[in-house]
């Protein structure tokens, strides 16, 4: 069995807008209940926009995933395919440098809510304070 290749995180760097905008844009197109508010073109500048605070996981030199960081605040968590580790590895690095991360989630997408959950995020609050105009939950995690 071949062995799987590792997975490295760093800082983003300029060059990453484009792959990281990738994920996020199939992630819209593919996930039904999320409307699509801004353009592709939008997301990649808002990726090229908050490359400070973020960062990549990277396998076999392509992109896997990214979190960005505000403060204590998980502004964005994608990845580029799930069962895999990389969102937990991201999490991990983020939870190494921090007391306490709080972030936001669509209460429709059931698989990152488990996913935080299994994390040790917990719910703290609902809104639909948002863009997209739907509703949220605000979780939150405290080092032990």
């Amino acid at each position: 069995m071949p062995m799987k290749p590792e997975l490295t995180l760093r800082p983003a760097r300029a060059f990453d807008a484009i792959p990281c905008a990738t994920i996020v844009n199939e992630w819209v197109e593919a996930t039904g209940w999320m409307p699509r508010i801004h353009t592709r073109a939008e997301i990649v500048a808002r990726c090229r926009e908050r490359q400070c605070g973020t960062m990549i996981a990277e396998c076999a030199g392509e992109v896997a995933g990214f979190l960005s960081l505000d403060g204590n605040e998980v502004t964005s968590l994608f990845v580029a395919s799930t069962g895999h580790g990389t969102g937990a590895a991201l999490l991990d690095r983020a939870r190494k440098e921090r007391e306490r991360l709080t972030l936001w989630t669509f209460a429709a997408n059931r698989p990152a809510r488990r996913f935080y959950e299994r994390e040790g995020f917990l719910p703290a609050r609902r809104s639909i304070d948002n863009a997209e105009r739907l509703p949220d939950i605000e979780y939150v995690w405290t080092a032990a």
